[in-house]
C-alpha cells in the first residue's frame, strides 16, 4: 500500500494518538491530529491531505459537516468512523463507515476500499 498523507478528525484525544500510532506503523504520515469541525476544515485547507479519517461526531461540530464542506472544494478521499454506524449510514448513504473499537486490518480495508482498491477478505 502505498504512503499516504492522512488527517485524522478525532475528538477523544487518546483515540485520536493511538490511531495516529497505528497508522503510523503502517507506513502512513499523519498530517494531523484536530478535534473540531472547524479545525477539520480548516486543517483539510492548509494540509490537503490524501485522505480524510473522521469521527462522525465530535465534540464541537460535526465530522459529517466538515467533509460535506471540505468536499465542495474538492474531492478527497475519505471514511468515517463511529460507535453508531447505522445513524451515519443513514445520513450519508454509501459513505464508508469503520464502527468503534476497530484494528489495523480495518482501517487497511477501509483505506483500500476509498480509494477504489480491491479489499483482500
Amino acid at each position: 500500500m502505498k504512503t499516504l498523507r492522512i488527517l485524522v478528525a478525532e475528538d477523544d484525544a487518546l483515540i485520536g494518538m493511538l490511531l495516529s500510532d497505528l497508522l503510523t506503523e503502517m507506513g502512513h504520515k499523519v498530517c494531523s491530529i484536530v478535534a473540531t469541525e472547524a479545525e477539520t476544515v480548516a486543517a483539510a485547507i492548509a494540509y490537503r491531505p490524501d485522505l480524510l479519517i473522521v469521527d462522525a461526531r465530535l465534540g464541537t461540530g460535526s465530522g459529517i459537516a466538515a467533509v460535506e464542506t471540505i468536499l465542495s472544494k474538492g474531492f478527497i478521499h475519505h471514511f468515517f468512523t463511529s460507535g453508531d454506524t447505522l445513524t451515519v449510514m443513514a445520513l450519508k448513504p454509501g459513505a464508508v463507515v469503520v464502527g468503534k473499537p476497530f484494528g489495523e486490518k480495518d482501517l487497511e480495508r477501509a483505506i483500500q476500499r476509498v480509494q477504489g482498491v480491491a479489499a483482500p477478505c
